[in-house]
């Protein structure tokens, strides 16, 4: 890692180790660790309960049925928001996916099932937003990818594809239709070199988790309604996309 954590799940388990003792692949080393980390639990209650008052960030594997089906990684926030802490489920996705439409609704459903399953306060992520064009140039204005608004444009550029199916031009309906009818995935940009964008990503999160209404915070009621609902005059607004 680039960075040297406070708390290292490694010394309790290491996928290398778990890969060669149970002959298995990362992704099914990945699920059996996340299995022996919710089974000793308590050893991560004590290493947190070493930093009192502190602010954590859980860096997690990017695999994504860990948290789309698989439960243990569910069950071990459960156990921590019991154990006392208020959490934010925070789900970063590359936004270069936004300059193919079958990604981008790829995306956007992992995210929802990923919102559906983990059941906690939950802040989606455009990362790279600099980056987004390179991989090709973008349908829509950035706010039609963060905000996820009519999906029945992006229906039509999917039924345009060549590889489209009559079969796969009712899956591409059904899916759209059910991200719609949700109506809960959105995302936020974001990009390492912007800090306007940084700032708006943490506030949204400080929100979300509650950190933002603790004591020696500012409690103007205008600032909090603003950051709760990420109110932005359009004039202001910030997407760090570029080519």
């Amino acid at each position: 890692m680039s960075y040297e954590p406070s708390i290292d799940v490694s010394t309790l388990v290491t996928l290398e180790d778990v890969m060669d003792t149970y002959h298995l692949g990362p992704n099914g080393g990945l699920m059996y660790c996340m299995e022996f980390l919710e089974k000793n639990i308590d050893w991560l209650f004590e290493q947190i309960g070493r930093f009192k008052g502190h602010y954590f960030i859980f860096d997690c594997p990017g695999q994504v049925e860990l948290y789309t089906h698989h439960n243990s990684v569910k069950n071990i926030t459960e156990k921590l928001v019991k154990f006392g802490l208020h959490l934010c489920a925070i789900n970063v996705v590359d936004s270069h996916y936004c300059s193919d439409p079958g990604k981008f609704v790829s995306a956007l459903l992992m995210s929802l099932t990923t919102m559906l399953n983990m059941g906690l306060p939950h802040v989606n992520v455009l990362s790279k937003t600099d980056l987004t064009e390179r991989y090709g140039k973008l349908m829509f204005h950035p706010s039609y990818y963060t905000d996820v608004l009519d999906l029945e444009y992006l229906l039509d550029a999917l039924n345009d594809d060549p590889f489209a199916t009559k079969r796969g031009t009712k899956l591409n309906k059904a899916m759209v239709e059910l991200i719609e009818g949700y109506s809960l995935v959105s995302f936020l940009p974001l990009c390492v070199n912007n800090i306007q964008l940084l700032g708006k990503v943490r506030a949204a999160v400080d929100t979300a988790n509650g950190y933002i209404f603790g004591s020696g915070e500012e409690r103007s009621v205008s600032a909090l309604l603003s950051s709760a609902v990420g109110a932005n005059f359009a004039g202001d607004r910030d997407f760090g996309f570029g080519e």
